[in-house]
Formats: structure tokens, C-alpha cells, sequence
């Protein structure tokens, strides 16, 4: 039985150190890149709003 159970841990268990390691934070410059991308279109779409919402107040 205490087999049984040691097996059923170690199969459910290893999936996640799998996926664990799988994510590690190893970012090459494509990713990093890719981040910034990212944010400097936030940063732009976030401006767009606020230019928007300022024209619509004052239009109001």
C-alpha cells in the first residue's frame, strides 16, 4: 500500500516540476525586446486614452 501511495505521489508531482522548470525566467534579447515593444504600446494605447477623454471633456 505505502508503494501504491509513493507512486501515485510521485506520478501526480511530476508534471509540476515539469512545468516548473519549463518557466524559467531565462529571457534572450528577442524576449527582452519583445517586452519592451510591449510596454512602449501600453504606454502609447494609455496616452491615446487620455488624449481621448481629454477631447471628449472638452467637447462636452
Amino acid at each position: 500500500m505505502k508503494i501504491l501511495k509513493t507512486l501515485t505521489w510521485a506520478v501526480l508531482l511530476t508534471p509540476l516540476a515539469f512545468a516548473t522548470v519549463g518557466c524559467e525566467k531565462n529571457d534572450g534579447p528577442a524576449e527582452r525586446a519583445g517586452e519592451k515593444v510591449d510596454e512602449a504600446a501600453d504606454e502609447v494605447s494609455e496616452g491615446a486614452e487620455e488624449a481621448g477623454d481629454e477631447i471628449e471633456e472638452a467637447l462636452d
